[in-house]
């Protein structure tokens, strides 16, 4: 299956390393606008001279037998070329998110459906086995009554430029809870504090208020489950943790922890006269299959290709309903933290 790269930042070099090493895939063109990247990657996996390296799009189109394009371009440039991609018959890989529009990222979906497309968008941690283990132990219960959840995503840099720190950082988090929870928010709220990227510093038509580099959100689901979220960019203490409390014990994913990256906190209370006592309590470490998630990202998209069947966890519809979620949350970081209903 011929395949174009385009775009090879941080995440696309990424992208190039799977697809080049996949069986059933031949990178055959690796587009991106700086002529220097393209130098180094070229250096850097020793590519084959057959292979297309180039900063124009319309070179593209010259490529024979050209079937699918992966996308790690920064977000405010995905909806026109997506469409371009879908209107010249390539299927699309895209990073997150789809876009920065609701309304766009429906007429992409459409437009896919209507061209027999695949449209994925690239939700790596849906891929992660402790998050794909974490939706089991939800599911059947283990955890009791869900009460609420909790994530912190923080670190020094990189700073994006075209995005603020929740549209950068909330939208891996908000997969995880709507993938665990099975259910998606109903209401939204959203505050931040702008230091880098104020107003006077450049124009950002999406962020009136410049590019909120801390922000602090909440949740709503169904059946009033609460999911609250610290979001940063500019804090040296970095975290990427996220729990579920029920009634049972508590449920962590911890990407930063090597040794337990997913951990069973097991602990509930009893009641003896008008005190709440403690009891069952322990700690269990969560096994599950090891596995590079944006490998196994890589390998849904072949073979939904392959078998003309989008795929169920990582569509452009997933990705669309995370972009209407976070719209909903800029609206309300806009309006100072009012409550957004979706």
């Amino acid at each position: 299956m011929k395949i174009a790269v385009i775009g090879i930042g941080r995440w696309g070099v990424h992208l190039l390393r799977n697809f080049l090493a996949h069986p059933q895939a031949s990178v055959v063109a690796v587009l991106d606008p700086q002529a220097e990247r393209l130098a180094a990657i070229k250096q850097q996996f020793n590519l084959d001279e057959n292979i297309l390296l180039t900063t124009q799009w319309s070179a593209l189109q010259q490529v024979p037998g050209l079937t699918a394009v992966a996308m790690a371009t920064p977000a405010t440039t995905h909806y026109a070329l997506i469409k371009q991609a879908l209107n010249l018959g390539y299927h699309v890989l895209a990073e997150k998110p789809l876009t920065l529009d609701p309304l766009e990222c429906l007429e992409l979906c459409q437009l896919a459906e209507k061209q027999h497309l695949i449209l994925m968008v690239d939700h790596t941690y849906l891929f992660h086995p402790a998050v794909q283990e974490g939706q089991t132990v939800v599911k059947v219960g283990t955890l009791g009554n869900l009460r609420y959840g909790y994530a912190t995503r923080t670190h020094l840099g990189p700073v994006r430029q075209d995005v603020d720190a929740l549209w950068d950082l909330a939208i891996h988090d908000i997969a995880i809870f709507n993938n665990w929870l099975g259910q998606i928010p109903v209401k939204v709220q959203a505050t931040g504090t702008v230091w880098l990227q104020g107003v006077g510093n450049g124009e950002f038509n999406h962020f009136p208020s410049g590019l909120a580099d801390l922000v602090w959100v909440t949740l709503t689901y169904p059946h009033n489950f609460q999911a609250y979220i610290h979001l940063c960019w500019g804090n040296p203490d970095k975290q990427r943790r996220l729990a579920i409390v029920g009634s049972r014990g508590c449920l962590i994913f911890d990407e930063m922890s090597p040794s337990s990256p997913l951990t069973l906190l097991h602990g509930e209370f009893e009641r003896q006269a008008n005190q709440f006592l403690p009891v069952n309590q322990k700690r269990e470490v969560l096994e599950f299959a090891t596995a590079e998630p944006l490998q196994r990202v890589c390998d849904l998209f072949i073979l939904s290709i392959i078998q003309n069947t989008p795929p169920d966890i990582s569509s452009g519809w997933v990705g669309t309903t995370l972009v209407q979620i976070l719209s909903g949350l800029t609206t309300s970081l806009n309006q100072g933290g009012q409550a957004v209903i979706l």
